[in-house]
C-alpha cells in the first residue's frame, strides 16, 4: 500500500502543465526510498508531518516513537542511531527509517556550526498523545 501512494504521488509531481499556462521547466521526480511498514489497522490511519531543526551541536536525548518514521535530510548533516543498528550520518537528499518502537539511541546534529533540519513523517495506525516518548525502561 505505502509504495502504491509513493509511486502515486510521484506520477502526480510529473504531470505536465494544462495547456494555456505558458511552457515552464518540467518538473522531475525520484523514488528516495521506499519501505514495507508494520501491519497496521487501515481504518485509522494518520500520517503527520513534523520539520524537526538541531542547532550547531544540538542533540535529543534518546526516545522512542510509538509510529514508525520516515526521515528525510533537507539541510545539514544528522547523525543517527537505533538501538541495535550502525551510527550513521544523512546529509541533504538522504532518508533513514525508523521502525514503532525502537529506541533513538542517537539523534544529533552532526556540526558544531551549521544548523540541520529533516522532515519526520510518522504513519500511525491510531491517535497517538505523543509522537516521541522516552525509551521503555529494561
Amino acid at each position: 500500500m505505502f509504495r502504491i501512494l509513493v509511486v502515486a504521488a510521484a506520477l502526480c509531481v510529473a504531470v505536465p502543465p494544462v495547456a494555456g499556462q505558458g511552457s515552464p521547466a518540467a518538473a522531475s521526480s525520484h523514488i528516495v526510498t521506499a519501505q514495507a511498514l508494520p501491519s497496521l489497522d487501515g481504518t485509522r490511519l494518520e500520517a503527520t508531518l513534523v520539520e524537526v531543526t538541531f542547532p550547531p551541536g544540538g542533540v535529543s536525548a534518546p526516545h522512542s516513537h510509538p509510529c514508525a518514521v520516515l526521515g528525510y535530510v533537507i539541510r545539514g548533516a544528522v547523525r543517527m542511531q537505533v538501538e541495535g543498528g550502525p551510527l550513521s550520518v544523512y546529509t541533504p537528499g538522504q532518508s533513514f527509517y525508523e521502525a514503532p518502537n525502537g529506541v533513538h539511541a542517537v539523534s544529533a546534529n552532526a556540526s558544531q556550526t551549521e544548523p540541520a533540519t529533516f522532515v519526520a513523517y510518522f504513519t500511525c495506525d491510531k491517535k497517538m498523545p505523543a509522537l516521541s516518548v522516552p525509551p521503555p525502561t529494561r
